[in-house]
Order: C-alpha cells, then sequence, then structure tokens
C-alpha cells in the first residue's frame, strides 16, 4: 500500500466498470446523517457529493473532522497548517452545504490511536439523533483512517464508509476490495470547487492524477456488511468443486487433525456440524460420532459431500441461521463458517445453537484470522461473540481453535483423575 499521492496509483479510468456495476446508494428513510472525516479534505473527497446533496434531499447533515490535519506535508509550522486547514474546511463544507453543520474536534493528525477512548466519547456526543453515519473505510490501510473508521463503528449506529485511499494502491481485481459491498450515488453539484478550496493541499500534496478519482461524477460508498447466503456460495462452487481445496492442502488438513484432537470426549451421540462443504471435516468427525447432521447452505457443496458414503453422516441443504435443525446435539462444530454471518445473524444463530445443546453439550470453532474483503467479520470476532466457558484455545497468526462447553470441567475432571 502507498499513501503518497506523490507517487503514481491505478488510474480512476481502471475503476469505471466495477463503479458502474454497483448498485444505487439507498437513502430511504434517513432524515438525518453525520459525515466524519479523519482529517480536513476527507469529507470533500470521499462524501462531499452526499453532503451537497442531502440539502436537496431534506437530509440534516453533521460534519466532524477528528484531526487538525497538521502532519501533512507544508511548508507550514504545524500550528500554521492547522490553522488553514480549519479555515479550508470551513469554507468547503459551507460550499457543498451552506445548512451543514461543522465539528473541529482538533485532535493532534497522526495521534488518533492513543486517544482512540477521547474521540469515541466526543463522537457519541456529535452523533446523538443521527439516523446514519458516514465514516472512513476501514479496510482503507491508512492509520488515521482505519482508526476513525473503528470508531464510528463502535458507536453502534447504521453505518456506511468511504474510501480514499483505496482508489490509489487497490485494483478492481484485488480480493481486499469488497466489491459486493460497494454503492454508489450521482454528484450533481461541482465537487472540484469545494476541493480547490482546499489551497493547502491541492496541487502539492494532492496530485491531479489523485483527485481524478473523486470527480468521475459518482460518489462509491461501501456498505455495512450483510450475510452471505446460498447466491454466495453458488458463484464460489461454480468456479472449482472444492474452492478452498480441503482435501489437497496440507494447512487444511493439519487443521482439521488439531479441530479433531481437541474435542474434550472420545464420542458423540449427536453432532451438528454447520457449514461442511464437501463434507472433508465431516469424515473425520464421523469417527467420533455415532450421528452427525452435517449443512451447508450449497446444494452443489452437499451433492459432492453425499459421495462420500458415510453411513453415519447426515448430509443435507440447511440454512442454520434461517432454519436451525430442530433436534439436540451433544456436539455443534462451526469450522471456517461463523464470519460469513453479519453480527445480528451470527449472534442470533449462536443463541439458537446453544438452546439446541444437550446438558454438558460442547461447541468447537475454528476460524481463519486474516481479513477477506468479502466476509462480514473477520474470525477473531466470531470467537469473541461465543458466550460459553472455554475448556481449550489454539492460535496461530492464520486461524484461531475454541472449544467452548456447558460442562465446564477439563478433561482430566472428566476422566476422574483430579
Amino acid at each position: 500500500m502507498t499513501f503518497d499521492s506523490a507517487v503514481a496509483g491505478t488510474r480512476a479510468d481502471d475503476w469505471r466498470e466495477l463503479v458502474a456495476s454497483a448498485p444505487p446508494l439507498d437513502l430511504t428513510g434517513v432524515t438525518s446523517i453525520a459525515v466524519v472525516a479523519p482529517h480536513p479534505d476527507d469529507e470533500t473527497l470521499g462524501a462531499g457529493g452526499l453532503i451537497a446533496t442531502c440539502e436537496a434531499l431534506g437530509i440534516h447533515v453533521r460534519v466532524i473532522v477528528v484531526t487538525d490535519g497538521a502532519a501533512a506535508e507544508s511548508s507550514f509550522t504545524p500550528i500554521e497548517l492547522a490553522r488553514r486547514r480549519s479555515v479550508e474546511v470551513t469554507a468547503a463544507v459551507r460550499a457543498l452545504n451552506p445548512a451543514a453543520e461543522l465539528t473541529l474536534l482538533g485532535y493532534r493528525d497522526g495521534h488518533t490511536d492513543e486517544s482512540r477512548p477521547a474521540i469515541l466519547a466526543d463522537l457519541v456526543a456529535v452523533t446523538d439523533g443521527v439516523d446514519l453515519v458516514v465514516g472512513p473505510w476501514r479496510g482503507d490501510g491508512h492509520r488515521d483512517h482505519r482508526i476513525v473508521g473503528e470508531v464510528c463503528a463502535e458507536l453502534g449506529l447504521p453505518l456506511i464508509e468511504y474510501p480514499i485511499w483505496m482508489w490509489h494502491w487497490g485494483a478492481p481485481d484485488d480480493a481486499r476490495i469488497p466489491r459486493r459491498r460497494l454503492a454508489t450515488m450521482p454528484v450533481d453539484v461541482d465537487k472540484r470547487a469545494a476541493l480547490d478550496l482546499h489551497v493547502s493541499q491541492m496541487g502539492t500534496v494532492l496530485r491531479p492524477d489523485f483527485i481524478e478519482h473523486f470527480t468521475t461524477g459518482t460518489e462509491t460508498f461501501i456498505t455495512a456488511p450483510v450475510t452471505l447466503g446460498a447466491d454466495y456460495f453458488a458463484e464460489v462452487y461454480a468456479q472449482r468443486d472444492d474452492p478452498w481445496r480441503l482435501e489437497s492442502r496440507w494447512y487444511e488438513r493439519r487443521k482439521r487433525a488439531i479441530t479433531v484432537a481437541s474435542l474434550p470426549q472420545d464420542r458423540y451421540a449427536k453432532a451438528l456440524e454447520i457449514g461442511c462443504s464437501i463434507g472433508v471435516l465431516s469424515a473425520e468427525l464421523a469417527e467420533r460420532c455415532d450421528d452427525l447432521l452435517a449443512i451447508d447452505v450449497s446444494p452443489s457443496a452437499i451433492t459432492h459431500a453425499r459421495k462420500r458414503y458415510l453411513p453415519t453422516v447426515r448430509f443435507e441443504v440447511v440454512d442454520a441461521a434461517a432454519e436451525f435443525p430442530d433436534e439436540r446435539f451433544d456436539l455443534i462444530v462451526l469450522s471456517e463458517v461463523g464470519y460469513y454471518l453479519s453480527a445480528s445473524d451470527l449472534a442470533a444463530l449462536l443463541a439458537t445453537a446453544i438452546d439446541h445443546l444437550t446438558e454438558g453439550g460442547t461447541v468447537v470453532a475454528c476460524h481463519w484470522r486474516h481479513p477477506v474483503a468479502d466476509y462480514p467479520q473477520r474470525g477473531d470476532e466470531v470467537h469473541a461473540a461465543i458466550d460459553l466457558p472455554r475448556l481449550a484455545r489454539h492460535e496461530e497468526d492464520d486461524f484461531v481453535l475454541e472449544v467452548f462447553s456447558l460442562d465446564a470441567r477439563s478433561v482430566a475432571a472428566r476422566e476422574g483423575l483430579l
């Protein structure tokens, strides 16, 4: 990644096809928004068109600029640069939407991490009554953008995000780009005129081909994560029968061995595997289970799984988030599936799963820890949502595996060794 606009990045033309394919941004029911900017000028670059359009739509706008912008490259002293940038952003916001409220929090540019609790407290105060928060994209890579974006997410309000540096370092086929979550809106105002009011940045810090990304007549936003359903997996399995190469990769074989070895009981009478894919882990779990129900939302995956002819395994097409199996289980396995769900859908699934455990039942969870653009959550977030006594945790850079149980006794205690 590069955050130096003096270095040539991806051309604006390279993004046109992807942006043109994105659906329109839906502002139905929104009466008040807060646009949060890490630095003066981010609000105009990323959401200037939205700020202006809201006036015509009768939507009240609050613009909150978190830092003073004084760390930007400049011949001015930091104090003078901060003063100039406050004047510039005031003029730019007024030009975009005279009715917009502007709040300058004035935190030290480049030091948002240590100021995170205070920033959160300030944002809570100034976003009271807001229907929608518009913040910097957390995946943008720039430290201040990431931290301010994370704080925006902590507000617990509906959130959409605008990218800034993604256009520069990214590319339409980059796996880090959340293509499925993009939404666009036309910009019908002279956004370039507002950008030109950021005099200290235009033409010096921000080169013309960088600015071009924000003057195409369209603004692009990243909408809230939603649960990935059957349609998503239909596309995945259409490309390859074993999309994650579960059978061939040593990484996957080793992870399965650790998963099965972590089971606290020798045998289980009745087990449920949620998101079984093509049944590779199912075959190993079957050796420890008298009856295993292995489910997946993908008919293609289940078709391949059934070719294994495992007599103690029932492979079924089921979306557990929509219709949980009406049975009780002494083992429930969630391996590489939780991050496909939104936070609210995951919470509902976990609550239902716990209700379907037998007395002393066990939940095993194992998830990839690295971010994936399409996924609503990361693996660590999935595990943090599981509210059960934990028996074991195996953590690596790449994945985390945890064993939870309603029976909090250790394996040794269960065996009578203690």
